[in-house]
């Protein structure tokens, strides 16, 4: 288990898991928004935080937004760095045909801390050979 520092600077409810075994912790906007048709804005979620070094914080979607309203985000999933101290937000925008209210302490995103790896980067002057080779977008077919 990883700790998370939460530095509450809104009185809204802070991240938290939901159910047992939950992947991602339920976001709250911190202030009321209006987003009309294909309109994106930042949404303050009312903290900061302090992540430990070999993690990251990833911001996603809530499925029950997407599919009753069409909202999403616009950098999903957007990335949290270890590193960051400033006020934690979501890019919201509005893939519905009417405009959404987002409500100030209603659930805006979800939240999954995660481990990763740093990369070596090594120039090579040519890369092995595989059975995709340069096989780009579509070049599996779709079935």
């Amino acid at each position: 288990m990883v700790e998370v520092k939460i530095q509450q600077i809104s009185d809204v409810k802070m991240p938290h898991y939901v159910h047992e075994g939950d992947a991602g912790m339920d976001l709250y906007a911190c202030e009321d928004a209006v987003l009309g048709p294909m309109e994106r804005k930042l949404v303050p979620c009312g903290f900061r935080m302090a992540i430990p070094i070999g993690f990251e914080a990833q911001i996603r979607p809530k499925s029950g937004l997407a599919l009753k309203n069409g909202i999403s985000l616009v950098n999903t999933p957007g990335t949290i760095d270890a590193g960051y101290r400033g006020d934690v937000g979501v890019i919201l925008i509005n893939f519905g045909k009417e405009p959404y209210e987002v409500k100030r302490g209603l659930k805006v995103a979800q939240m999954v801390i995660t481990k990763v790896e740093r990369a070596t980067i090594t120039l090579v002057p040519e890369l092995d050979k595989t059975s995709r080779g340069e096989g780009g977008f579509g070049s599996t077919g779709l079935h």
